[in-house]
């Protein structure tokens, strides 16, 4: 986190007495079909809470890339209480790849590197991409309720909804906020990162969600001018801040990386293939951030505990417990086992380009990039089961962070 939004945040910005000091934020972390862990982690969550709490639990909700297609989903449920955390995990079961994306492409592509090149360059000059995204478009409008989140808006049930995209045309990393009107919250202007308050549309959450040349990037009006963006974890350096600047005081971040990816690694395979360098470069877009801040939030922790009370007590910050969790099991091995599912068209185009390459000691690498496409039950059904496994093994911890008045041990303090 960064010490600016800490300063900025606790000694510029007026206290909002609209949520509870216990209230919690939901931070949900991109990772194409991967972020289908979150959904596991949340209904579990939801299992584990008591019949007498049946309040829906967060008050703000953030997400970038899949994970704002999460966070709007919930959002747009949240009057459901409770219910609405499984009701995530059971759209994830339904969902197909070709309900996401398309590509066309004849069999026997993967027979032949130029064919290959030929079918996805076809692609480009169709959809400004590598796939087709209408079909995700023709999902989201079935799938989220906007009259839903202006109802949970309205009603209090959640504060806000905040989805992140990042600015092809002026490389700024942007926030969309939606909130009630007269919310006390402004918008905030940081070196690199910008927040704008307006109503989220499906617009928005298909530039959150624009991979990097596999989805083509979508335009977006800001400030009385258009600007096209793509994936929000492109450039996200501080994904924290978004529910620091709106008053969390406990922040629950679900992400979908590791830092340690060699478990697949073959030592001595050769020259790395084009999967490796495909599934190297969506880790790098997708992952490293979010170790970076929660890493950053607990040196603040750390610094502020062996500062003495009276001098911590006369200082402007306020202290925020966060948990982050993310997977246990490695997700390029759990791919592994399921790149068959991957459509034909999608998996032939790649393998004749060398980029599913099974052989030669690459299956990790190909099941790095294979990880963000799967859009199938076997996978998918893998992840959720996954994502309870782990959240229940957290129980305990997760119990007392969501109880009021029970901080974390060693709780991160941070803006």
């Amino acid at each position: 986190m960064s010490l600016d939004t800490l300063i900025t945040h606790n000694m510029l910005t007026p206290a909002s007495h609209e949520a509870s000091p216990d209230a919690c934020a939901l931070v949900l972390m991109g990772g194409g079909a991967r972020t289908a862990y979150q959904a596991g982690v949340l209904k579990a969550l939801a299992a584990m809470q008591p019949n007498g709490a049946p309040a829906f639990p967060f008050q703000w909700l953030f997400g970038t890339s899949a994970g704002a297609l999460n966070a709007a989903y919930l959002a747009s449920v949240a009057e459901q209480g409770q219910a609405a955390l499984p009701m995530l995990a059971q759209f994830w079961m339904g969902l197909r790849s070709e309900q996401v994306y398309r590509l066309e492409a004849p069999g026997w592509v993967r027979a032949n590197r130029l064919v290959a090149g030929w079918t996805l360059a076809r692609q480009v000059r169709r959809h400004r991409a590598l796939l087709d995204t209408l079909p995700l478009v023709d999902t989201l409008h079935r799938a989220i309720n906007l009259q839903g989140l202006e109802r949970a808006l309205e009603q209090r049930t959640i504060q806000a909804l905040g989805v992140t995209a990042s600015s092809y045309t002026s490389g700024e990393h942007w926030t969309f906020c939606q909130t009630r009107p007269g919310h006390p919250v402004q918008a905030w202007h940081r070196p690199g990162r910008r927040a704008d308050f307006q109503p989220v549309t499906i617009e928005h959450l298909m530039a959150s969600s624009a991979i990097p040349f596999l989805f083509p990037a979508v335009p977006l009006w800001v400030e009385g001018h258009k600007e096209h963006f793509g994936d929000g974890s492109m450039r996200q350096l501080s994904p924290l801040s978004p529910a620091i600047h709106f008053g969390a005081r406990r922040v629950l971040v679900i992400g979908v990386g590791q830092p340690q990816r060699s478990g697949m690694v073959v030592r001595g395979a050769g020259d790395p293939t084009a999967g490796t360098i495909a599934g190297h470069a969506m880790a790098s877009v997708f992952h490293d951030t979010l170790q970076a801040d929660v890493e950053q939030a607990q040196r603040v922790s750390q610094t502020l505990s062996r500062l003495p009370p009276s001098l911590a007590a006369a200082l402007p910050y306020r202290p925020v417990d966060v948990l982050a969790i993310q997977p246990s099991f490695s997700l390029d091995e759990l791919a592994h086992k399921h790149i068959g599912e991957l459509p034909a068209p999608t998996r032939n185009t790649l393998a004749g380009l060398g980029a599913l390459d099974t052989a030669r000691g690459a299956a990790g690498s190909a099941a790095a990039l294979a990880s963000y496409l799967l859009f199938e039950p076997g996978f998918v059904h893998a992840l959720i089961e996954l994502g309870e496994h782990d959240a229940w093994r957290r129980k305990d911890e997760l119990m007392r962070f969501l109880a009021p008045h029970a901080p974390l041990p060693g709780a991160a303090a941070v803006p």
